[in-house]
């Protein structure tokens, strides 16, 4: 028994040990874990060390990680958010997909492909990798963002392109013939199961995830979201639609459900192991000893398809409406070919339109553009130029005289200002963000353009006449360095400065600052006061409560800078040692 159990856990101890030390190490090169997942599989896989033989076991299991990343951006998509999106869907990613189609099929042409081949090939490379563009949709926080909204409108896009592809690459088989009625048989199959699809949801979903909420164990919630999604995907499957689509449209039914919450804390684990096995599986596959072969043919195919398809990006980018930096971040991330590929060129295979040889060839150049696609990214990040902010109705700081010069017009010095304001002081504002300033102006702020770390604009800003300098920046690294700037150049004003936490309030008064305010101290101690007056505190035995553990706090914080807190960045607030702020009764209702 030991053996088996031994034999189990030795290929799963491997892939993990791989990606454990394969991605710290790519991240911290700046390479992506992407990357790293291709080649930690390249390296155990059948071209490397050889400790696995037959990777597609491994990719087809995998897939199940692309499947359950779309069924969570549907869990994000409500019907009335998709149906607002449908311009993308059916308008950009369809004009993307017949667009690039048609220019890839035109490349494969010249490259002497016979017709169909530069078909296959071209239908295959146009559909870009769901698994990549989500991963690094993710990593960079973009997911949500209009840009990375329309990104996920084009794969959905493509991944409903896989049907009617398959659909095509059966009618272009030589030896195809019709059957009267399957066409229409088939749609009937796929409409009953998004039928049945919709009525689960409706009507069975719900009830079945409050009879296990109410048995209260977890690992039976865990399941039961399990049994959602990989039902939704097997049902799609077997109606003839992709699994990725099957889940993605239970992700969007359960959208509304009062469950959803839970459902995505509970597959969230699942989705991010299985899509870096997926990309494990992917550096498996790829045999070095055909690029070995064919790398000429292989080069000249790939970096023409990627070229191309980029292109053709590009300009739909453009004709509809993206700026020039969004269509060049879109064509990067796109111009890889993705992991329908393999669906389409088995299929087109197995009806006779290509070979076993080119469809190995075509399979190589679909996954060296997957592990390219990192390295595209990088270059393009350090090839184009950081983007220029607009300084249209914006105005320089020049020979400002206010009496308290406000540096920082964010959500914390908008603020600040108003009690200045109200009592008809004259207060000079800068801020280093043209946008924030063209906003302020809209509700009627006059904001001047100016980095308060330099000191020629701390002079045009008129902090030599100024008798209070408000720092309410929300770089700690910045504001540390105008408080120490003020306080050397003009020891005639007082300094107040926005802390970060309390390590960062140490630095600013050891800096020079008069005063310091951790931007959440007041705020967290007004709450506390509210939650005791809501136990049943009256308002001042409440706010007696509260002031004594402010006054433990000041207390507490002059003995840490007297004590000579060393500036360190490995040093969080986190390190300094927790204490109570107030006595603690042990038992009952405070002060018992």
């Amino acid at each position: 028994m030991s053996s088996n159990v031994s034999a189990t856990l030795g290929p799963i101890v491997t892939l993990l040990s791989a990606a454990v030390i394969a991605v710290p190490l790519f991240r911290k090169l700046g390479l992506g874990s992407v990357l790293a997942y291709f080649a930690a599989g390249l390296l155990v896989g059948p071209s490397g060390v050889r400790l696995f033989t037959d990777p597609q076991a491994i990719l087809h299991f995998s897939e199940l990680g692309v499947v359950m990343f779309l069924f969570i951006i549907g869990l994000e998509m409500r019907p009335q958010r998709l149906w607002s999106m449908r311009r993308d869907i059916f308008g950009l990613g369809l004009a993307q997909v017949l667009l690039c189609t048609a220019l890839l099929t035109a490349l494969g042409l010249l490259l002497n492909l016979s017709p169909l081949v530069a078909f296959v090939g071209a239908a295959g490379f146009v559909l870009s990798s769901t698994a990549v563009v989500a991963q690094v949709l993710n990593e960079r926080g973009e997911t949500h963002t209009i840009a990375g909204q329309q990104a996920v409108s084009i794969l959905l896009l493509e991944d409903l392109a896989v049907v009617p592809l398959l659909i095509l690459v059966a009618f272009l088989a030589p030896d195809h013939v019709a059957t009267p009625g399957s066409e229409w048989r088939s749609l009937g199959v796929a409409l009953a199961a998004v039928g049945l699809l919709v009525a689960a949801s409706r009507w069975v979903i719900n009830p079945v995830f409050a009879l296990l909420a109410a048995s209260r164990v977890r690992e039976v919630m865990t399941a039961g979201a399990l049994l959602v999604v990989l039902g939704a995907a097997l049902l799609m499957e077997a109606s003839g639609l992709s699994m990725a689509m099957g889940a993605f449209m239970a992700g969007v039914l359960l959208s509304g459900s009062s469950y959803r919450h839970q459902i995505e804390v509970d597959i969230e684990p699942f989705k991010g192991i299985l899509l870096g096995l997926f990309f494990l599986a992917v550096g498996m596959s790829l045999d070095l000893a055909l690029v070995a072969q064919q790398w000429h043919t292989i080069i000249v195919i790939l970096l023409g398809y990627m070229a191309v398809k980029a292109l053709g990006i590009y300009a739909v980018a453009r004709l509809f409406g993206s700026n020039r930096r969004v269509a060049l971040a879109r064509m990067t991330l796109f111009a890889q070919g993705g992991e329908f590929a393999f669906v389409l060129f088995a299929a087109a295979q197995t009806q006779g339109l290509i070979d076993a040889p080119t469809q190995a060839l075509l399979s190589a150049v679909i996954i060296l553009s997957m592990a390219l696609t990192p390295l595209v990214l990088l270059l393009a990040k350090r090839l184009t130029p950081a983007e220029t902010p607009s300084m249209h109705e914006t105005e320089a700081a020049q020979d400002l005289k206010g009496k308290v010069l406000l540096i920082g017009f964010g959500r914390f010095g908008q603020i600040a200002s108003q009690g200045l304001l109200a009592r008809g002081y004259e207060v000079s504002t800068i801020d280093n963000n043209p946008d924030r300033i063209r906003d302020a102006a809209r509700f009627g702020y006059k904001v001047y353009y100016g980095d308060g770390a330099r000191l020629d604009i701390l002079h045009a800003s008129g902090a030599q006449h100024a008798q209070v300098v408000l720092v309410c920046v929300d770089d700690r690294d910045a504001c540390k360095h105008i408080v120490e700037l003020v306080k050397s150049e003009f020891p005639q004003a007082a300094v107040l400065a926005r802390a970060y936490d309390r390590y960062h309030a140490i630095e600013l008064l050891q800096a020079g600052a008069d005063v310091q305010m951790r931007e959440t101290l007041e705020s967290a101690l007004s709450l506390g006061c509210a939650a005791l007056e809501h136990l049943g505190l009256d308002e001042t035995e409440a706010r007696e409560v509260i002031d004594n553990i402010r006054l433990r706090d000041q207390a507490r914080l002059a003995i840490q800078v007297c004590e000579g807190v060393k500036p360190d960045p490995s040093y969080t607030s986190a390190m300094l040692a927790p204490e109570p702020l107030s006595p603690v009764a042990a038992t009952g209702t405070p002060n018992d």
